[in-house]
């Protein structure tokens, strides 16, 4: 194959700063930990058996639950609501073991490539093992300062993930960052009900385990100050889907 098919050598071509080659992805982190304590929620997402069942149980199970959506009906969502079929390049922050970065890089055209970005080894290299294929690559980095200059994606998404990261606000800044004119941005995160008593019983049980339970406007008023158009949110339960795209 090629040097300029091979999409590690592509996605390396894209990043700021050096990676070294582990598992069969990209690590820009080498042995940087993060220096907060994490949650409960976030040490379960760098467990080995949690990266081995996420996405084939635990996920699709509690986000039905959280949702009504099902992962199928949710991947296509993503796919159109990216305009994948339109775009060269994708950024999937905090991509897990893999599954959704896989599914929507065959949505890309012929030349597409597909980046799944994580911050846990064990999840990676899942997503290497089960989700590999010639428009895909993974990197290891950090959301909240992503290794990717300005304006390199053509869609950038986050499904089912900001609300267990430290600075949210700043990893959504991020996204809108690394979008280029005329690209897409989609998230999907947790949304805290209106209504008073299930709001603060959700946000306690919530937040006990380390997941944020945003509210409403939050993500549709950043992305509005970010300049972005066509914003559209949509509701189901405790979730929420927010797309956004950048004027050209």
């Amino acid at each position: 194959m090629a040097a300029t098919d091979d999409p590690l050598q592509r996605t390396r071509d894209l990043l700021d700063r050096d990676a070294s080659l582990r598992h069969g992805f990209l690590d820009t982190l080498g042995e940087s930990v993060a220096s907060e304590t994490p949650t409960l929620a976030q040490r379960a997402m760098n467990s080995p058996l949690v990266a081995t069942i996420y996405e084939r149980l635990w996920r699709p199970v509690a986000f039905y639950v959280g949702s009504g959506i099902t992962t199928g009906a949710e991947q296509r969502r993503a796919a159109e609501a990216l305009r994948l079929s339109c775009a060269t390049r994708l950024l999937d922050i905090a991509c897990g073991p893999g599954n959704f970065t896989g599914k929507l890089a065959e949505q890309l055209p012929p030349g597409g490539l597909a980046v799944g970005l994580d911050i846990s080894v064990p999840m990676l290299t899942r997503a290497v093992h089960d989700n590999s294929g010639p428009r895909t690559c993974y990197v290891r980095g950090d959301a909240g300062v992503l290794p990717f200059d300005d304006e390199t994606f053509d869609a950038v998404c986050c499904f089912g993930a900001l609300y267990l990261m430290p600075k949210p606000i700043q990893v959504a800044r991020e996204m809108v960052r690394v979008l280029r004119p005329g690209g897409r941005i989609a998230i999907l995160t947790s949304h805290a009900s209106h209504i008073p008593p299930v709001r603060y019983a959700t946000k306690a049980s919530a937040g006990a385990i380390g997941i944020r339970m945003f509210d409403r406007q939050v993500f549709v008023d950043l992305f509005a100050e970010a300049g972005l158009v066509d914003i559209d949110q949509q509701i189901q339960r405790h979730l929420q889907f927010v797309t956004a795209g950048k004027a050209e």
